[in-house]
């Protein structure tokens, strides 16, 4: 059975920062893509960063870059976001994704279905 779950939300004050994490099992961690997405009641969901099976650039969505790094331990079967210089319009749903395929298409768009694997996700709340 597919699990991802997520862990290390909260809330904190804005320049706070927080280490999202998200623990999987089920599948082969190192043979796909892994990102987080966020989203806040009524807005569309966002791609936040990703990271592919295989060396090479993680993508950043550009309101975090410089503030957010994403990382992969496959041994651990574990994703993790670190979260520095945290605003309150960082405040969502923060979830991560398995992919089987790349991060990003020839444009540089991250793009996700359904049948993707997700979790539940984390709720992190900016505010002083």
């Amino acid at each position: 059975q597919v699990q991802l779950v997520e862990s290390g939300g909260g809330l904190v004050q804005p320049g706070g920062s927080l280490r999202l994490s998200c623990l999987t099992s089920g599948f082969a961690l190192d043979m796909y893509a892994v990102g987080w997405f966020r989203q806040v009641a009524g807005k569309e969901r966002e791609a936040v960063s990703c990271l592919n099976s295989y060396r090479g650039s993680p993508y950043y969505a550009a309101f975090v870059k410089g503030r957010f790094t994403i990382s992969r331990d496959n041994a651990k079967n574990a994703v993790y976001l670190q979260m520095n210089s945290l605003k309150p319009e960082d405040t969502a749903l923060y979830t991560c994704v398995a992919l089987p395929r790349p991060c990003t298409d020839r444009e540089g768009t991250v793009h996700v279905t359904e049948s993707d694997y997700w979790g539940q996700g984390t709720q992190v709340t900016v505010s002083s």
